[in-house]
């Protein structure tokens, strides 16, 4: 989940994107739909993710579902990724939001369910391989509620050079028997948006 640090090099022209009838709505800042992207998002295949029980090393702390959240997206090309693993961290219903900027650094917005996340993503993922890992962690928690601020490199080979770095903000609960995912915001570093030092290791 950008949360993935990809690159949303469809996304020119569309501001946000909301499930409406479990379709990809695409809106630009004039509050008009975008014909491309509802087109293209019409014609994306659906990936079949099914339905498993959690790991109990993945979802019994925080350090597991971190763990977790990175490693099921995260394998050479030509390796399925772990798509019904990583529903398991999730509330049902969960939101994705993948941030970015165009070229006249207005704001970019993609929202996302989990269906619409795996399919957008998935060939791409598959196809060019891609590691994803945390290199630095800000946890803020009160009772039963966590939020935290994973900054994260993105590579397309294990040892190779690193084409991305970005944030992630992942909202997290425990129900007294287990940890969920509420929802996952990113934005991905730029020459106008650097990392700041304290987000880094």
């Amino acid at each position: 989940m950008t949360r993935l640090q990809i690159k949303i090099t469809s996304l020119s022209i569309a501001v946000a994107v909301v499930a409406l009838g479990g379709i990809a709505h695409a809106v630009n800042g004039a509050g008009q739909s975008s014909q491309s992207d509802l087109a293209q998002a019409g014609k994306t295949p659906s990936v079949s993710v099914a339905t498993i029980a959690p790991r109990p090393e993945d979802v019994s702390s925080i350090d597991g579902m971190m763990k977790a959240f990175y490693e099921v997206i995260s394998g050479p090309a030509g390796q399925p990724r772990q798509w019904s693993r990583d529903r398991t961290l999730y509330i049902p219903g969960v939101w994705f939001v993948a941030m970015k900027e165009d070229a006249k650094h207005n704001p970019l917005s993609l929202v996302m369910s989990h269906q619409q996340m795996v399919d957008r993503f998935d060939s791409g993922l598959v196809d060019k391989g891609f590691f994803e890992g945390e290199i630095h962690r800000s946890t803020e928690r009160f009772g039963n509620i966590v939020h935290i601020l994973s900054t994260y490199e993105s590579r397309n080979t294990k040892s190779g050079p690193v084409i991305d770095r970005g944030v992630n903000s992942i909202e997290l609960f425990w129900d007294g028997k287990r940890w969920w995912i509420a929802g996952a915001i990113w934005d991905e570093e730029r020459d106008d948006n650097p990392i700041p030092k304290e987000m880094l290791p």
